[in-house]
């Protein structure tokens, strides 16, 4: 079963052909990096309409290269939540146009299952069920997957994404969007042990995450060291700041899998690609005899080959909608 996807939840234009949920046929990703880098983020206003202007465009190449036409599918697949609404809006109604014109079903697709489902693609032998932490800039979950479409939320953030905090100390270092990949890339030169910073718990919540005061706490130390005149030492201040988040990661995760019994360990998100976080769990894994698995770093961002694969499994539910479908900016992976 061949699916064509869309993805346009934050600032990348994407489409993809995946066939049973495995297979790429095609994937094309135009970003936008390069105009919201003078801002230090993603500008809205700017994503939205930068969507318009190459959704046509990437959907097109994408069928191409996947040498078929849109009869050739057997459904459409979308993000519809959650996301930037108007980054959102404009993949959703030009899916339902196509779905219209094509008379193939409409899918939508939520954004963190399609991260969950890049492994799918990355690990063909892959199944459900497992415990999956997803990380990105707007995300930090814990997620027990029963089943391709039937997931627990066991531990969030209850503030900011461990991708804010990377982010948002990036910005304050000076250092260009997007900050955590140049923020991992400083840090592998650094001391991790140069700076201390605090570790926050949720009272109740074990599998819980708290990065606002972590986040917080980096920013005060720059700016005061900044106000007294002292250098930072930016590989050293990194190299500190991924440690700590990583920390708090697989502490939580490698608690949840201990309590809920799970083996099979997998990453998904725009954080799973972090080079100390993949070597963190490796490690742990490996000396507690537990299969870990984490998508391609090609997969690990935005894309649309995520959407498809996710989509097979929606539809393969009965998951699909009708031309009422809408965006959401918030919705529960559940």
């Amino acid at each position: 079963m061949t699916i064509f996807a869309i993805e346009s939840s934050c600032d990348d234009t994407a489409a993809a052909v995946v066939s049973d949920g495995r297979k790429v046929l095609s994937s094309v990703v135009a970003s936008q990096v390069f105009r919201h880098v003078e801002f230090g983020g993603v500008v809205p206003e700017i994503a939205g309409r930068m969507h318009c202007e190459a959704i046509s465009g990437v959907a097109q190449e994408a069928l191409d290269r996947a040498g078929l036409n849109i009869q050739d599918v057997d459904a459409i697949a979308v993000t519809a939540y959650p996301g930037l609404i108007g980054s959102l809006l404009v993949g959703v109604n030009f899916a339902k146009g196509l779905a219209m014109t094509s008379g193939k079903p409409l899918v939508p697709v939520h954004h963190l299952r399609g991260h969950i489902a890049a492994n799918y693609i990355s690990h063909p032998e892959l199944e459900p069920p497992f415990l999956c932490l997803v990380v990105s800039g707007g995300h930090s979950h814990i997620v027990e997957v029963k089943d391709y479409t039937d997931m627990k939320i066991i531990g969030r953030t209850r503030d900011d994404a461990a991708g804010e905090a990377f982010d948002k100390t990036a910005r304050t270092m000076g250092l260009p969007y997007p900050g955590g990949v140049h923020m991992d890339k400083l840090a592998e030169n650094g001391n991790p042990d140069a700076f201390t910073f605090p570790v926050p718990k949720v009272s109740g919540s074990p599998y819980d995450f708290s990065f606002s005061g972590l986040k917080t706490a980096v920013i005060n130390t720059i700016h005061n060291m900044q106000q007294k005149g002292i250098e930072i030492p930016r590989e050293d201040m990194a190299a500190s700041v991924r440690q700590s988040v990583v920390n708090i990661l697989t502490d939580r995760f490698m608690l949840a899998a201990r309590d809920t019994g799970h083996k099979r360990l997998v990453l998904a998100g725009g954080v799973s690609a972090n080079s100390l976080l993949r070597r963190r769990m490796s490690e742990i894994c490996e000396s507690n005899g537990l299969e870990l698995y984490y998508p391609e770093l090609s997969l690990c961002g935005d894309n649309a080959a995520m959407i498809g694969a996710q989509g097979y499994y929606e539809l393969l539910c009965g998951n699909t909608a009708d031309m009422s479908l809408n965006a959401h900016a918030e919705r529960s992976i559940e």
